[in-house]
């Protein structure tokens, strides 16, 4: 399924209210200097547990088997962001890629 949603500025209560929907979706690095040390963490979203592959900022592909989860965590955003479904066929050769890559990203998110 492709995912595609877009964000209503004006019904947010605040940027942080914003900032939290794309951290719980995307997840996100932080990095913290303590002492001349410097510290990497990833936080988790949505999509890091969800094998999906980005098309652009705010559409994604992710598989049918997820919708139901995807669904959850939007109703959620409801009265914020807006957005739609589109079923999409992938050829065979397209689905391997598809999961070959997925797996990769979420490797290299992680790594950093």
């Amino acid at each position: 399924m492709l995912i595609s949603f877009d964000t209503e500025l004006e019904k947010f209560d605040s940027p942080s209210e914003r900032n939290k929907f794309f951290t719980e979706l995307h997840g996100r690095r932080q990095i913290i200097i303590k002492q001349g040390k410097r510290y990497e963490y990833h936080r988790e979203g949505l999509l890091d547990e969800i094998p999906n592959m980005r098309v652009d900022n705010s559409v994604f592909i992710i598989m049918q088997e997820h919708m139901r989860r995807m669904e959850q965590f939007f109703d959620e955003w409801e009265d914020k962001v807006n957005f739609k479904t589109f079923p999409v066929q992938l050829k065979e050769r397209e689905m391997r890629e598809f999961k070959r890559k997925s797996k990769v990203d979420l490797v290299d998110e992680i790594k950093g």
